[in-house]
């Protein structure tokens, strides 16, 4: 069973540009047609209830979500942080924790914009960011004065919540450090929190395990998160230009930090370094960092992927459940196959090199932290997932397909075997790879501006790609037409004593 069959997916009616095609409905028909314009109002899109993927509907319960409460309704949502994105005053959210009073007189006068290491204009351009964080650019909604390519409206928001959510089901839990469930923090910041997905399931995960207790902080550029302490999360809110140094914490402030999905926040070089010091200034001796990152071009995975040494019980278990394959050096890839991912490959790289941003972060992480010597005990699991049932999974007959990981044959029909055109994935197997699928199609769509640009394309030329892009990608007969994988990973250590 297709894992679109599940959801009908309707592409944001405020974008003007490329919000034009559909999902495969339940029929499995692909609808390409253009979208009206945009509504009279911005919130007339607000969804009625949380964002739902093949993944979100297959998966309906999980080991930590015991705690779960209901999401807010749009009835709900006129007072709700994620709703204000759409009003003028929205950094002026009565959720939002402004920056704790501190000792050290550099960040106090940081806080005020007087610090002598930034220059006047620098310390406006923070003010008004914080103070009006958003402007309407291509149709969309944009951080303000930052040269961050995504836009910063529901669309965008939910891809990015999507993503968590794959990562989260992917890798087993929020979290993929094996000390923190033994030894949970007390203290944890969520950097870039955006919708603070991550926290809320954190939280969940650390509620399972009897700590429901345990601080959260989130810091970005502008109040998008609800307020979780309505979910009995014990939670806070920080707005920050975390371009600006120092951040508005204490030295050894946190036990546990996570940064996930910044690789397009921070320009390689010596911002990137300056991100990295800052981090580790406010994490405490033998603290957890934490680093989840997906690349921004796809390759194919090839045929017989050798299992990753070392691999742990729980990972085989994981991946096999998942049907995903973990990645290890001597893991085999090959360029895109289809035309159309290898179009977006090629004008991603070249958007992103100009703004000084990695297009496969993914590469970059290990070394990173590998040359921070106040780290040790640096560790990392990579996962490739499959965009749709690659050829190569079955054998010539059509009976058998390898495992996620070991690289052992089995069958998925209960008698043992399958007769050729049978499904090889269970449902679950299959939202999770739709999911993908959608979070790299959405990915596309947000970046089209720069995408655009990159391609010398017009608009009608544009539409015309878009269209056949849809169409390739949500062929039912090949889901993409090749072994393209979305590479995602996780990166921890601690910092030494």
């Amino acid at each position: 069973m297709d894992g679109f069959a599940y959801f009908h997916y309707h592409a944001p009616r405020h974008h003007g540009i490329a919000n034009r095609q559909s999902l495969r409905t339940s029929s499995g028909h692909v609808n390409t047609s253009p979208h009206p314009s945009s509504p009279s109002s911005p919130s007339a899109s607000l969804p009625s209830s949380p964002p739902t993927s093949p993944l979100s509907l297959s998966r309906s319960t999980s080991p930590f979500r015991k705690s779960r409460r209901r999401a807010p309704s749009a009835s709900t949502t006129g007072s709700d942080p994620l709703f204000s994105l759409y009003r003028k005053d929205s950094a002026s959210s009565d959720q939002t924790t402004k920056p704790r009073d501190m000792d050290t007189a550099t960040i106090r006068e940081q806080r005020q914009g007087t610090s002598g290491s930034i220059s006047s204009a620098a310390s406006n351009s923070s003010h008004n960011l914080l103070a009006n964080p958003f402007e309407l650019r291509y149709g969309r909604r944009y951080l303000r004065d930052v040269q961050y390519p995504l836009p910063c409206d529901l669309s965008e928001i939910q891809r990015q919540s999507l993503r968590t959510l794959l990562g989260v089901t992917i890798l087993g839990k929020p979290s993929c450090v094996p000390n923190v469930a033994k030894d949970v923090p007390k203290r944890v910041l969520e950097m870039g929190c955006g919708s603070a997905f991550w926290t809320g399931s954190c939280h969940e995960w650390f509620t399972s395990l009897g700590h429901p207790n345990v601080e959260f902080t989130g810091l970005d550029f502008a109040p998008l998160a609800p307020d979780l302490r309505r979910q009995g999360v014990n939670w806070k809110f920080v707005q920050h230009d975390f371009r600006r140094y120092p951040w508005p914490f204490e030295n050894n402030s946190f036990d546990y930090i996570m940064l996930k999905d910044l690789s397009l926040t921070v320009p390689m070089g010596v911002e990137s370094q300056r991100f990295v010091d800052e981090t580790l200034r406010i994490l405490a001796p033998k603290g957890t960092l934490e680093i989840w990152e997906s690349d921004h071009v796809l390759r194919c995975l090839l045929p017989q992927p050798p299992p990753p040494r070392g691999m742990t019980a729980e990972e085989d278990k994981t991946s096999r459940e998942t049907k995903t394959y973990l990645i290890s050096p001597a893991t085999p890839f090959a360029p895109a196959q289809n035309r159309y991912i290898a179009d977006s490959n090629t004008w991603i790289h070249a958007a992103l090199d100009k703004l000084n941003l990695p297009s496969s972060p993914c590469t970059r992480m290990a070394e990173i932290l590998f040359s921070e010597t106040s780290l040790e005990d640096v560790t990392s699991r990579r996962i490739a997932i499959p965009l749709g049932q690659m050829r190569w999974e079955k054998d010539p007959e059509g009976k058998l397909i390898r495992s996620g990981s070991s690289g052992n044959l089995f069958n998925l029909s209960p008698k043992g075997k399958s007769k050729v055109g049978e499904p090889m994935l269970t449902d679950d197997q299959a939202a999770i790879r739709s999911t993908a699928l959608l979070t790299v199609i959405q990915k596309v769509e947000s970046l089209e501006p720069l995408l655009k640009e990159a391609s010398g394309k017009n608009a009608e030329e544009w539409t015309r790609w878009w269209s056949s892009m849809m169409t390739s990608l949500l062929d039912q007969e090949n889901s993409g037409g090749g072994s393209e994988v979305l590479e995602i990973g996780a990166w921890w250590a601690t910092k030494c004593e």
